[in-house]
């Protein structure tokens, strides 16, 4: 099956429904180029990898994805390092 998307001016495109269904795309994919062009891959959530700690994950970080709370590390490591360059 061969589908066209659009490509936004920031490098988006957006996978159809039915192919993020089929494939289990939900956050997080990788990219490899290929000699055929480029093969995305879902990423299993660290949720999902975590196995029998996931029980522990919950009761520290709720009902979080990982990927929101790394996002909001990186946030918070993003300010920290403004802060820095401004008191230079």
């Amino acid at each position: 099956m061969t589908q066209v998307v659009s490509i936004t001016s920031k490098g988006q495109a957006t996978i159809p429904k039915e192919l993020r269904e089929k494939y289990g795309f939900t956050n997080k994919a990788s990219i490899t180029e290929t000699p055929e062009g480029l093969l995305f891959k879902p990423l299993p959530t660290p949720e999902e990898e975590f196995g029998s700690l996931r029980k522990a994950f919950i009761e520290k970080y709720g009902e979080k994805s990982i990927w929101t709370i790394l996002d909001e590390e990186k946030e918070l490591e993003d300010i920290k390092e403004k802060k820095l360059r401004l008191q230079q």
